[in-house]
């Protein structure tokens, strides 16, 4: 369900051109396309070197070189059986739509994405300050909004390694800065407070953390299912759940330990020293009436001095307790021994 499979392409040459498709004859077709019209295509030049391929279809690809004489390629297929991104993209899916009516009542959460839109969307800043180098008219702005944002948004995703590295200084303030600023406007406007606002976060939580297990897997009818699957048991109403339980626990009942002599004389000790002090506690609280309870006791002294912290036992109980044991101790010693003579 996690497998994936990447394309390596090892060129010694930048003047190629990648087509994919289906069947060699798609191939032919995207070739003869390209050749015969002229286009300007700033968002997918054909210049990829790494490239993911769905491992459950049919896939061709195709190379043109430009001088085949001088350039040389190598390509290699690599299978990855379980891909932990995918695998982890799932897993963050499934949380995401579970918790969604945690999240979107959370004050933290809605602080978090607030910093993370606003570093996000910064981008805006440049192409509005860009926007006025250009002349003037609503349609030319909004046409150069978009294609800018798109190239901009591209260039930095293809290139945020290398720029992470060469001005590592100049990305931690720009990101210091904007998070600064986002964490202001979300702290001036406040968390949601509207229920309906809050319901329409998490439908769309929901609907991100299922986007997120359609797309962990190339498998889509397997990936679909796990959607319907979790679907299912979210909206499954958990009395239904306790009486599964319930009836499994009538056919496979578990099986109880049993106890020995010494371990029952342990817990009877236990749970008597707990009862004694919810008694006392009982006693104590504002529940109880003092004077009722003293009319029912026949010796209101001894409850007085158990209330205080003395043992609940006379010395005489405890003597005749310890002589009641030690006679059933002797008669189960005689059964046993009368019991192996047979």
């Amino acid at each position: 369900m996690w497998r994936t499979m990447t394309m390596h392409l090892n060129i010694n040459s930048d003047s190629y051109i990648l087509y994919d498709g289906k069947t060699p004859q798609e191939i032919h077709q995207k070739y003869d396309e390209n050749d015969k019209s002229w286009s300007l295509n700033l968002f997918d030049t054909g210049k990829h070197r790494q490239f993911k391929i769905n491992p459950f279809e049919d896939t061709c690809i195709g190379i043109y070189i430009d001088s085949p004489s001088e350039s040389v390629y190598i390509m290699t297929l690599k299978e990855t059986r379980i891909n932990v991104w995918r695998l982890t993209m799932m897993v963050t899916g499934i949380i995401v739509f579970w918790c969604a009516k945690i999240l979107s009542r959370n004050s933290l959460f809605y602080y978090a994405c607030g910093i993370i839109l606003g570093v996000s969307l910064s981008v805006i800043i440049l192409i509005y300050v860009a926007g006025k180098l250009i002349p003037r008219g609503k349609a030319m702005y909004v046409i150069f909004a978009a294609s800018m944002s798109l190239y901009i948004a591209k260039t930095l995703w293809e290139n945020m390694q290398l720029i992470i590295m060469q001005y590592r200084e100049w990305v931690m303030w720009y990101v210091l800065v904007t998070s600064l600023i986002s964490f202001v406007i979300c702290y001036r406007f406040g968390p949601v407070t509207n229920t309906r606002t809050k319901q329409i976060i998490e439908w769309f939580l929901q609907l991100v953390g299922l986007a997120l297990i359609y797309h962990s897997s190339h498998f889509h009818e397997a990936s679909f299912s796990c959607c319907i699957i979790v679907i299912l048991f979210y909206n499954f109403p958990k009395a239904a759940f306790g009486r599964a339980k319930r009836y499994w626990q009538h056919v496979f009942p578990e099986k109880r330990k049993l106890i020995n002599e010494d371990q029952y004389r342990q817990e009877g000790i236990r749970q008597t020293r707990k009862a004694l002090k919810g008694l006392q506690n009982y006693c104590s609280s504002p529940e109880c009436n003092p004077w009722k309870t003293v009319l029912k006791l026949k010796d209101p002294i001894r409850f007085a001095k158990f209330m205080e912290g003395e043992s609940h036992l006379l010395e005489d109980e405890i003597e005749e307790h310890e002589e009641e044991i030690s006679k059933i101790l002797e008669k189960g010693e005689y059964t046993d021994d009368d019991d192996d003579s047979f």
